[in-house]
């Protein structure tokens, strides 16, 4: 069963800094120049340290951090069979319009250097660990309620489908996302068999669909895919995370879909605007328990765009973002409390979660914040927490 948790609660999205040490052995594990003890030894003691600093500052649900993961997405190229790491370099090599692939890389803010992509080269095939390894590690370091991340399956077979390469292996990008479904489903019978209070799946590309019709591309793994009808990718996608969502077992393990518009830069000029409204449909009907959303940015729209649906407003809870993780300033917590307080005129108190809009290292080598800042804005947000089930907590107010 799943385990009760305080008013308010509080978690991370996913990703953290990595340390000099970490990245230098992430690099030696391309190159296959250190061994896997080693590797792994590292990631436990980096790991550790990054839920100490979760637990020192108050939060409620533990996250690993990703401190072993390449980046949000590509990691899976050593989980996965089929599937391998490409360079910008050698994926050029198969794409058709290699200028306006060329012009995407340009817009993003993140040296073309650190961005890989896992490409399926393939047959999928599953290993038996995707991130199991990584929820047993943390199970070692805490007994707080822990949240495990992975990327969804619209975002892994969007990243993944290469149709110049991929297309020898499944017909189309459809098929393949049939056995990334299957794949999925047999990572969270392995979670949910070792315990796991949260699966939260990563879906940000959702965003690109609906907000750059027309316009230039700016998720790297989207420029892979062939542009379709938005109406269309978005029904795909919606089927697509709608079967994983439903084989979670809600009776162990509460299931969250977090959406946001792209965290590889502290220039916000450059990242995608745009309320949720056009996604309404698709949260809908993937029924998530919670909607882990970004809204700290007034890139994101209005709380009413998306709660005033008795169809989300009525159902889900949500994760609210209150929390900019690209900004080096700790936000107010009179801001934090207001912001909340306009969230609870569509939901019940016991359907509101805080959390910071995104990661803190989308890619590994490109972090968009550093500790000391992120320490603080951890502690405020656990604050704010706090002061709010002073006010509205019946038990302890008895």
């Amino acid at each position: 069963m799943k385990r009760p948790l305080p008013l308010f609660p509080t978690s991370l999205i996913g990703s953290m800094p990595r340390s000099k040490e970490v990245l230098s052995a992430l690099r030696r594990m391309r190159k296959g120049t250190i061994a896997a003890n080693d590797f792994n030894q590292l990631i436990h003691l980096e790991t550790e340290k990054i839920m100490m600093l979760q637990e020192e500052a108050g939060i409620d649900i533990i996250t690993s951090g990703e401190i072993g993961r390449d980046n949000y997405v590509s990691f899976v190229s050593d989980k996965i069979g089929g599937v391998s790491m490409m360079s910008m370099s050698e994926m050029l090599d198969y794409i058709d319009d290699k200028q306006a692939f060329e012009d995407i890389l340009t817009a993003l803010d993140v040296p073309a250097v650190s961005i890989r992509n896992a490409i399926c080269v393939g047959k999928l095939e599953y290993k038996g660990n995707i991130v199991a390894d990584e929820l047993l590690m943390m199970k070692k370091f805490t007994d707080k309620p822990v949240k495990i991340t992975m990327p969804g399956p619209y975002l892994l077979t969007r990243s993944m489908w290469l149709p110049n390469l991929s297309g020898q292996y499944y017909g189309s990008k459809e098929e393949l996302g049939q056995d990334v479904i299957k794949i999925m489903k047999e990572e969270i019978d392995h979670l949910q068999d070792i315990g796991v209070d949260v699966i939260q799946l990563d879906e940000p590309v959702l965003t690109e669909v609906v907000f750059t019709d027309g316009k230039p591309r700016s998720f790297m793994c989207a420029a892979l895919s062939e542009r379709k009808d938005p109406k269309e990718e978005l029904e795909f996608a919606s089927s697509m995370i709608a079967q994983v969502m439903e084989y979670i077992d809600r009776s162990k393990t509460a299931s969250s879909l977090h959406v946001c518009r792209g965290n590889w830069s502290k220039d916000e000029s450059i990242l995608l605007s745009g309320s949720y409204t056009p996604l309404l449909e698709l949260f809908a009907h993937v029924n998530a328990d919670i909607l882990t959303l970004e809204f700290s940015t007034p890139r994101a729209g209005e709380l009413s765009s998306i709660l005033s649906d008795s169809r989300i407003g009525g159902n889900a809870a949500l994760g609210l973002g209150v929390i900019n993780p690209r900004t080096d300033e700790i936000e107010a917590l009179d801001s934090i409390l207001s912001r909340v307080e306009e969230a609870l005129h569509y939901l019940p108190k016991e359907r509101l979660w805080l959390n910071p809009d995104c990661g803190f290292a989308t890619f590994s080598s490109s972090p968009v914040n550093i500790f000391e800042n992120i320490a603080a804005k951890m502690r405020v947000l656990a604050e704010a927490s706090s002061i709010l089930r002073s006010k509205y907590d019946e038990a302890v107010n008895r």
